[in-house]
């Protein structure tokens, strides 16, 4: 029986090899396509004042009020595990200074939430998120959305649904929860619990419940564009002509509202086919956010990663998965060889070139099953006789072949296999 202590919590996972390599490659992507916007990386910690994320959130906001890891440290502050990333950069701009109200800024790092783990949702998970800074703007929304598009393509994801709505301003709000409980009340007896509490509380969360009765009525209402003033309007109608010239395609869903109060004018989710009834893989929206009395306005987006690899599972684009393999692998016919090797290996890695060796003095069998194991290009053999001789062999692990080469012209053949100018396995 397996020990509870080698075990993580429930609801969080060690993530190692191989899996490893696809995680490290989305993250290679995204950073690649995230500096051609010109996108700084900032981190924040993962443990925050509590006020960061309810003054940020909203108290009546699901995650507050049920999904938050809290508690009280020895000095009897409370602190929560970070549930999302905006609000602790916002916290981090806050503390910049006025130059840092117009940043591009990204995180990619583990969330926490305290729901009950089951596919594609756990209790530690990893976001990527991107925060643009700056003044509501139809153009800065679908800019941040082009961006998105453009990191999952990047990762091969295909059939990616995007979903636009709109919050409106906040001098709409009123108006809105008034009209949509207005609407509802007539059919609160068909609403389920948490919706007929809703209606006192945060009305709009009855649009995306789950409940298919909830849905049913939800399905009769009026579209909360038209509790919004005409300015809420016709930005969102920009953002979608905008998107149109884009060749972005997205769908107006009247239902979408996103789960937290500082979201004004577009909102917006990413969906995947592959990933069944959770099939979100990404939401953003513009926001608001008020950080020690000073408001922040910005528009930005959250990439589920472990969403991301199980889609990614579903579309499988080639090599992605393909785990980093070394260019060789040397192999040492005893103790003075292993220490020739050990120096060998030092001066290829030194050159860019990826190897591996046995350093506990195995048979030249047991080598020879790892070197394919690590599905390396080549296997570099030497013991006695080679060191004599001032040669090494050099094996090709695709087809057999070998030869005896001295060091320099070893060295330029495992570059030009570094840079793929040699077939690996």
């Amino acid at each position: 029986m397996t020990s509870p202590a080698s075990q993580p919590v429930q609801g969080m996972s060690d993530l190692g090899p191989p899996e490893i390599a696809a995680w490290q490659k989305i993250e290679e992507k995204a950073r690649q396509v995230l500096s051609l916007y010109h996108f700084s990386e900032v981190r924040t910690p993962v443990l925050e004042h509590t006020s960061v994320f309810t003054r940020s959130l909203g108290d009546t906001t699901d995650v507050v009020q049920k999904e938050m890891y809290t508690f009280e440290d020895r000095g009897r502050r409370s602190l929560t595990l970070r549930p999302e990333g905006t609000a602790g950069v916002m916290r981090y701009v806050a503390g910049q200074g006025a130059e840092a109200l117009d940043a591009r800024l990204y995180y990619l790092g583990p969330m926490f939430r305290c729901e009950r783990p089951q596919a594609g949702r756990k209790r530690q998970f990893h976001q990527l998120g991107v925060e643009a800074l700056g003044a509501p703007s139809a153009a800065a929304d679908v800019e941040v959305i082009a961006l998105q598009q453009h990191i999952f393509s990047s990762w091969g994801l295909r059939n990616c649904r995007v979903e636009v709505n709109t919050r409106g301003t906040p001098e709409d709000r009123k108006t809105v929860s008034e009209g949509l409980v207005n609407a509802l009340r007539p059919h609160a007896d068909k609403l389920c619990e948490d919706c007929r509490r809703r209606l006192e509380t945060n009305v709009l969360r009855v649009l995306d419940c789950k409940n298919p009765d909830c849905g049913k009525v939800v399905d009769q209402l009026p579209p909360v564009t038209s509790f919004m003033s005409e300015v809420s309007r016709k930005y969102l109608d920009e953002v979608m002509r905008l998107l149109a010239m884009l060749n972005i395609p997205a769908k107006l869903n009247p239902r979408l509202v996103r789960g937290l109060d500082y979201y004004v004018h577009t909102v917006w989710e990413v969906r995947h086919p592959g990933l069944g009834a959770q099939d979100a893989i990404s939401g953003g929206g513009r926001y608001r956010i008020d950080i020690g009395g000073k408001a922040i306005d910005g528009v930005g987006f959250a990439v589920g990663l472990e969403r991301v690899l199980a889609a990614l599972e579903h579309d499988k684009p080639e090599g992605l998965r393909a785990a980093s393999n070394p260019v060789a692998w040397i192999i040492s016919m005893g103790e003075k060889a292993m220490e020739e090797n050990l120096v060998l290996a030092q001066t290829l890695r030194l050159r860019g070139i990826q190897c591996g060796l046995d350093l506990a003095g195995r048979s030249m069998k047991a080598q020879m099953r790892e070197a394919n194991r690590s599905q390396a290009a080549y296997a570099i053999i030497r013991g006695d006789r080679e060191m004599e001789a001032g040669v090494l062999v050099l094996k090709n692990m695709v087809d057999g072949g070998q030869e005896e080469l001295e060091l320099p012209a070893l060295i330029e053949k495992l570059v030009g296999a570094s840079r793929g100018e040699v077939a690996k396995t």
